[in-house]
């Protein structure tokens, strides 16, 4: 049996077709996850409207379970939570017709359409009602396209609580939900389970980013470790260090420790300071909230109360946001270059990556052997995989082109066989601010 198109792939069974897909080229091969992806949007959403009508028209079967969600999981191979979870988000798109069609027609996945509803039912006390369906439409186009992101659509939602400030906590920040339950088994392992506030989370992921890292075997043989092994070698480390009178290592260059990104205004004491455009009408990007590498958008409030006691870096920006220029006369980055290049690219830049500040390495976009200077128009933060992509990788040195904009920012130029246009693509930066 041979396969003639993607199509083919996605409309037929799965059974046997690894032996099959050799005939396809490396192009049908991505159309055919791309359709793939796409079918099973579509199917999820089929999903939820057919559970959410029959938990509005239980029969005798679905009442017998307890429920619509409780019923699926017994009929497929769907654990009860997740069952559940399917049957709560029918419910709670009922209220929202605009959410309901973004998400029926694969615009939003599943886990976005979660977050914008869980923020439809409860927005921000100082947000007036007749605001919701424009909050709704910033939520709906930052969850949909190829470039979502759980960060993005988080950001437009810390944004928009910064927007409409009050006194109640944010649950990102609620420090009396947090919860560690520790229990020793039976055959005398330990069982850890916790749920922390995204400060907490922040420092304890920045604590173990340089103990987590691959670490090849001398002969520089991959590390074979699954990243839940390494983690559990990370904190058992970071355990042993503590108990040793909390020695640490670097991480990045940097001690490990916590960074929060902010805007001067914002930072501003004076909430009429911080809330109140400079000129013009701003858009949501523009007020700022807080920015943590590894978890992301912080409340203004609970910035500032940081701020009280901390050592405060001050980068100097243009009018397009980038960083300027600071001792440029060495090969290597020095701290002060560092800080300014994490602000302003805020991880790894290549398109579509998601690494964090603490996993990069400052890239020369002309070599300095090749007379490319240390300045900050030369650099850029790629993640180990993308720096060793434009340094050694076989048939890749060339192909993608880093150029620095008139925004003084990093833009990506793919090579032909990606892009024919070579569109330049801007640095994976947009939502991390």
């Amino acid at each position: 049996m041979s396969i003639d198109t993607s199509s083919d792939v996605v409309s037929g069974s799965a059974a046997g077709l690894r032996g099959r897909l050799w005939q396809l080229t490396a192009a049908e091969l991505r159309a055919a996850a791309i359709e793939a992806s796409a079918e099973i949007l579509r199917l999820e959403a089929v999903r939820v409207a057919v559970v959410d009508e029959l938990a509005m028209r239980p029969d005798d079967q679905v009442i017998a379970s307890r429920g619509v969600g409780a019923w699926l999981a017994a009929n497929t191979m769907l654990q009860v939570r997740d069952g559940k979870k399917i049957a709560a988000l029918g419910a709670a798109l009922r209220p929202f017709p605009a959410v309901a069609a973004g998400f029926d027609v694969g615009d939003c996945s599943f886990d976005h359409a979660v977050l914008i509803v869980a923020f439809c039912e409860s927005p921000p006390k100082g947000m007036p009602e007749e605001a919701l369906p424009r909050c709704i439409d910033l939520l709906l186009a930052a969850a949909s396209g190829i470039e979502a992101t759980t960060t993005k659509v988080r950001h437009v939602i810390a944004t928009l609580e910064r927007v409409f400030e009050s006194d109640e906590i944010p649950p990102a920040e609620d420090v009396d939900r947090n919860e560690l339950r520790i229990a020793s088994t039976l055959n005398g392992r330990v069982v850890v389970r916790s749920d922390f506030d995204a400060l907490t989370g922040e420092m304890l992921l920045s604590a173990l980013s340089n103990l987590t890292m691959p670490t090849p075997a001398p002969d520089g043989t991959p590390d074979a470790r699954s990243a839940a092994k390494r983690t559990a070698d990370g904190f058992t480390e970071l355990i042993r260090r503590y108990l040793d009178c909390a020695k640490t290592g670097t991480d990045g260059g940097q001690r490990p420790h916590v960074n929060v990104h902010i805007n001067a205004r914002d930072l501003a004491e004076h909430r009429d300071c911080a809330a109140a455009p400079s000129h013009g009408e701003e858009s949501p990007s523009d007020l700022d909230v807080g920015h943590m590498p590894w978890l992301g958008p912080l409340s203004v409030s609970q910035t500032r109360l940081l701020g009280c006691d901390c050592f405060l870096s001050t980068v100097l920006l243009d009018d397009h946001g980038a960083p300027l220029d600071a001792k440029p006369g060495k090969r290597l980055v020095n701290a002060e270059q560092r800080v300014a290049l994490i602000a302003r690219d805020k991880g790894c830049a290549f398109p579509g990556c998601s690494c964090v500040p603490a996993w990069t390495d400052a890239h020369h976009i002309r070599h300095w052997a090749n007379g490319g200077p240390t300045v900050m128009n030369n650099l850029v933060l790629l993640c180990r995989s993308h720096h060793r992509l434009m340094h050694r990788k076989s048939g890749f040195v060339g192909k993608w082109a880093i150029r620095i904009g008139v925004d003084n920012k990093p833009w990506f130029i793919p090579p032909p066989s990606i892009d024919p246009q070579r569109h330049p693509r801007p640095a994976n930066t947009t939502f991390k601010t």
